[in-house]
């Protein structure tokens, strides 16, 4: 009986493993190399990220001519920014547009307004900005007041 259970177990194990496909597009073994978060600031202001953007509680140049909406970066989040989650919002920005904005304001026909950067910036680039903006964010949990029970 033991032996039955345990082949018919094997069975299904190998059934459902192979039946899996592989996840392509997934960010498994995606991980990018240390940067440095000061020449991240530079490179953030270089390409004049602050054209568009502000980042919370820092004082940065305003770009001449620039208008809002300037859509902040960092400050307080109920999530963690991942290095994942930045590293997409720069190369891919209409992955996930910035919420708290109106939509005519940061996207035209639903892709963002933010330039695409990815045939003019370097990897170290990249990982630089990422490693300067990811601290800037600050996980808070929301508190929720919750009636007594009786």
């Amino acid at each position: 009986m033991k032996s039955r259970i345990l082949a018919v177990t094997a069975m299904l194990a190998a059934a459902m493993l192979t039946g899996c496909e592989r996840d392509y597009m997934s960010e498994r073994g995606f991980a990018l190399p240390e940067g440095d978060p000061i020449a991240g600031k530079e490179t953030f202001l270089y390409m004049q990220c602050n054209e568009c953007h502000t980042i919370n509680g820092m004082d940065l140049p305003r770009v001449a001519l620039a208008d809002p909406p300037f859509v902040e970066l960092g400050g307080d989040v109920t999530k963690v920014k991942t290095y994942g989650d930045l590293v997409t919002a720069i190369i891919n920005p209409t992955h996930k547009l910035a919420k708290g904005y109106p939509l005519e304001e940061i996207a035209n026909d639903g892709e963002s307004k933010m330039y695409v950067y990815n045939s003019f910036m370097t990897v170290q680039e990249l990982i630089d900005i990422v490693m300067f903006l990811q601290p800037q964010y600050e996980v808070v949990i929301p508190y929720t007041a919750y009636p007594g029970y009786r």
